[in-house]
């Protein structure tokens, strides 16, 4: 009898850890699934993410790929000028070519009905991580308006776009690239750099604070002063040179990460030929 119950006993307990063990089992294949899945994530955004690199690194080389008729280059139209319009033939929303030389800034300028489409979208209007370089909504070339306000994004690590903009925190590095070439469609033309400096999008309560990144057209000669004025004496070091009423200008914004929501930010006049 107590054989009996002994025997009893022990296939009650057998069946008990035989019960154990399958929920571990169940539990290890949902884990092992659930990792599988995270890892088949992870795969397909580290593909993505240098897919997207490998794009944008591309659209810094398209003007090579652009070929033009030689017959119709001039002085007062260059090759670079009739490439942008190549490009406005396959996207009217291109506006103009960026480019500061002995850089890797070098693309194509967008511009949209808003401010948002282009941070997440190419010339192409295909979608990448990177956008595109892109500007203000609110320029009109018509006027024309006074500052040709251009944003990029500085997505470390993938080393395109305006990642390298802040490299004008270094005056040497400003002494050496104190050129921003832009061309339209209709002009080819340089630019030189009148300040760089270290910013952030401020509060609507905050008073008396250098909110560049509002400026795009200038009201009175005063307002143009003002905005000028404030980019001279933010500047991170003294360039010599500055803007006078009337000088068209541009304005290269960027993220960065000196403090909370910062930015920065590179001015420059255009210079007449």
């Amino acid at each position: 009898m107590a054989k009996h119950f002994e025997e009893k006993k022990k296939i009650k307990k057998n069946k008990k850890e035989k019960k154990v063990n399958n929920k571990k089992r169940v539990l290890i294949g949902i884990i092992i699934f659930i990792l599988l899945i995270l890892i088949a994530i992870s795969c397909l955004y580290i593909y993505k993410y240098y897919s997207d690199t490998k794009n944008s690194e591309k659209t810094s080389e398209i003007l090579s790929d652009i070929k033009v008729n030689e017959e119709e280059i001039t002085d007062e139209t260059t090759e670079r000028m009739l490439q942008v319009q190549k490009l406005q033939e396959e996207n009217p929303d291109v506006v103009g070519w960026l480019e500061i030389p002995d850089t890797n800034i070098s693309y194509p300028v967008l511009q949209g009905d808003d401010n948002e489409y282009y941070m997440t979208h190419d010339y192409k209007k295909e979608y990448t991580i990177d956008g595109s370089l892109f500007l203000d909504k609110d320029y009109d070339f018509k006027k024309p308006s006074s500052n040709l306000l251009i944003y990029g994004h500085n997505n470390r690590g993938h080393d395109t776009m305006f990642v390298h903009l802040l490299d004008y925190k270094d005056e040497e590095f400003y002494k050496k690239h104190p050129i921003i070439r832009f061309t339209t469609e209709k002009e080819d033309a340089e630019y030189e750099i009148i300040s760089a400096f270290e910013s952030r999008v401020y509060y609507k309560s905050e008073k008396n604070v250098f909110r560049y990144y509002y400026f795009v057209d200038a009201e009175n000669k005063e307002e143009y002063d003002d905005y000028v004025k404030n980019a001279k004496k933010a500047s991170l070091y003294d360039t010599g040179k500055t803007a006078e009423y009337g000088d068209q200008l541009i304005t290269l914004s960027t993220c960065a990460f000196h403090t909370e929501d910062g930015r920065f930010a590179v001015v420059a006049r255009k210079i007449e030929k």
